[in-house]
């Protein structure tokens, strides 16, 4: 609970002691407020009684009072529909960041994946192109090997051939011998 605090205040020239639990300075400046108030009631008509200018001062400053209590209901209601579109906004706002987190979120695990896939794809790249390398020179190889087996098969053929004349000229030799 507040500290109360006693303050000596002066209003229209009398001393009043005030207790609350607000600051001094606080208190003063209702006290001040209220003499102002109550001395341009007295200015007005300087025939009033202390009382009769307390009641006027009280019924001035209440009358200010429910004229601003007023104001402050009209405000309170000026301000409802955009505080409630202010809380929609809000709501739509926390929603959105949501939705922006999760799409971050998906567009790094994209990123990922497309990084993965370039990788693997510069492997298969390199895999392709040591595969053709090789391919290539297998191609080489196997024409090589076919250029020598037409060789060697030219060279079967000529030897058949000489094999058969030589064979032919064996036959007429020992033909020839034998007669």
């Amino acid at each position: 609970m507040a500290e109360k605090r006693k303050v000596i205040v002066k209003i229209n020239g009398q001393d009043y002691t005030v207790i609350g639990e607000e600051s001094e300075e606080y208190i003063n400046h209702i006290a001040n407020y209220i003499d102002s108030k109550m001395k341009e009631i007295i200015n007005k008509n300087n025939k009033f009684s202390q009382s009769m200018a307390a009641i006027l001062t009280a019924f001035t400053i209440t009358d200010e009072y429910y004229k601003v209590k007023l104001d402050l209901e009209d405000l309170k209601e000026e301000i409802k529909e955009p505080l409630e579109e202010l809380d929609r906004v809000k709501s739509e706002n926390s929603e959105l960041n949501i939705e922006a987190k999760k799409l971050k979120s998906e567009r790094d695990e994209v990123r990922e994946e497309l990084y993965n896939v370039k990788k693997q794809n510069d492997k298969n790249s390199t895999l392709a192109k040591d595969l053709k390398d090789s391919l290539q020179l297998k191609e080489k190889e196997l024409e090589e090997s076919e250029k020598m087996i037409n060789g060697l098969q030219n060279k079967l053929f000529e030897n058949q051939v000489e094999l058969i004349k030589l064979k032919k000229e064996l036959e007429e030799l020992k033909n020839e011998y034998d007669k």
